[in-house]
């Protein structure tokens, strides 16, 4: 399980599919209370087991239908003709959908309530997935997958904050790893359960394993969730909510960690939209359970994300993204060659890059953004789904145009503008160094 640490300014918890800083909340303060007493759920209370159950059968089901079709992209391409490219949007259209709904959403949370906002999302998302095994062609189950994103995203962009208003500080960690852990289970599971579903039986029976297992883990949210305690409407200010958008986009060491978010997730899009076709063709031709199978590497970010703190704090930032991005390029030139253990190797340094590159830029948003770390946050989440949903259908494109060489290609492309980017933060940061030195001496 990911570690989670603790700081003034945020929470950062690295999830395997989501990070997310947390916004500095009354909870990181004094009592809300009236007369200073603490409502907030301690370990030992009835309502503290309740609400990790809940947030982590919530992050179970987020990621399984998140990821659902991920896990049966060539049995969709055989069964209804398509391109790797065409198929490959209905794993895009998601994260597209997510991502066009995080600011919304949490504007929402704000006004409504966190559990209202989380409900509602994804008891939304599972009941679409029910439809989507009767979906008669592509177009329409691109659509309801667009729509699910969006109807999914109340749930990560108000997680973290019902945690950190309702849960003591003195367990907070815990409670965000279990969450975590959630996140974590749900996005393997569910490329899992698909994919083993859909090799045996077809690929409607495997959006509606998904969707079951989904519904199932949504109603036991419901059903375990204890009710926010702490939590203090706000009215939505649009104009706010813009000047502080805008605000995050004028700082350039934001833009900068946005952008890394989104090239590094663009691999992890490209790479596993495509690994499974090239897995079940020549020369490996392995069968279609087994390849499903390749997703266990996932965990492999679990340990990663966990060892990204430790790394950033020997290196620094800057070091620790260098290293996510050797490691990953490595690993795409070890997967071009026709070994399947050297294919395998290869997968496992790109998931463990991307896993220690994302931890990194992720973690370093809640601590540049000085206010409004909340909307900081949901603009690196944009960024960073945005990417997935470009990576994995420029990616998909590119291997049915050339094969694996293609996809793989895409990815050292997004590696390169990441150690760009790097090497220019680095060159700011040594004139500003100077600067400083200069300044000195001159005083």
């Amino acid at each position: 399980m990911p570690a989670a640490s603790t700081g003034a300014a945020a929470t950062t918890v690295p999830t395997g599919a989501l990070i997310q800083p947390l916004p500095a909340t009354a909870a990181d303060g004094a009592p809300d209370a009236p007369g200073g007493a603490d409502r907030r759920h301690r370990p030992g209370d009835r309502a503290f087991r309740r609400a990790n159950l809940a947030l982590f059968a919530a992050g179970v089901a987020t990621f399984v239908l998140l990821y659902s079709t991920q896990g049966l992209l060539p049995v969709l391409s055989a069964d209804l003709a398509l391109t790797p490219g065409q198929a490959s949007w209905t794993a895009s259209a998601a994260t597209l959908g997510l991502a066009l709904g995080l600011l919304p959403a949490s504007a929402l949370s704000d006004r409504y309530g966190r559990t209202a906002v989380m409900t509602a999302s994804v008891l939304a998302a599972s009941v679409l997935a029910l439809a989507l095994p009767f979906a008669p062609d592509l177009g329409t189950l691109v659509v309801l997958r667009i729509v699910q994103g969006a109807a999914l995203a109340g749930l990560p962009a108000t997680a973290m904050a019902y945690l950190a208003e309702e849960i003591h500080p003195n367990a907070l960690a815990s409670a965000m790893g279990l969450y975590v852990a959630g996140n974590s289970i749900g996005g393997m599971g569910g490329r899992l359960l698909s994919g083993w579903t859909a090799a045996a039986w077809g690929w409607r029976w495997g959006l509606a394993a998904s969707a079951a297992f989904a519904l199932l883990a949504a109603l036991a949210f419901r059903l375990l969730i204890p009710a926010a305690r702490n939590f203090r409407p706000a009215p939505v200010d649009a104009r706010a909510l813009a000047r502080t958008v805008t605000g995050h986009l004028r700082n350039p060491l934001l833009v900068r960690l946005y952008l890394l978010g989104m090239l590094f997730m663009a691999v992890f899009g490209a790479v596993y939209n495509t690994v499974g076709y090239r897995l079940i063709a020549e020369p490996f031709d392995l069968p279609e359970s087994v390849a499903a199978s390749i997703f266990v590497v996932y965990l492999v970010g679990t340990a990663t994300s966990a060892a990204a703190g430790r790394l950033s704090g020997r290196l620094g930032r800057r070091g620790a993204l260098y290293v996510a991005i050797g490691v990953t390029a490595a690993g795409l030139l070890l997967s071009l060659g026709d070994s399947l253990l050297a294919t395998l190797l290869g997968l496992v340094l790109i998931t463990g890059g991307f896993f220690a590159g994302h931890a990194t830029a992720s973690g370093s948003v809640g601590r540049t953004a000085t206010h409004g770390r909340a909307q900081a946050s949901a603009l690196y989440l944009i960024a960073y789904y945005l990417g997935n949903s470009l990576g994995g259908t420029v990616g998909a494109d590119a291997y049915h145009a050339v094969g694996w060489d293609g996809a793989a290609v895409v990815g050292l492309t997004a590696m390169t503008l990441a150690a760009g980017v790097t090497l220019y933060a680095t060159r700011q940061a040594v004139r500003a160094r100077r600067g400083m030195t200069v300044d000195t001496l001159g005083a």
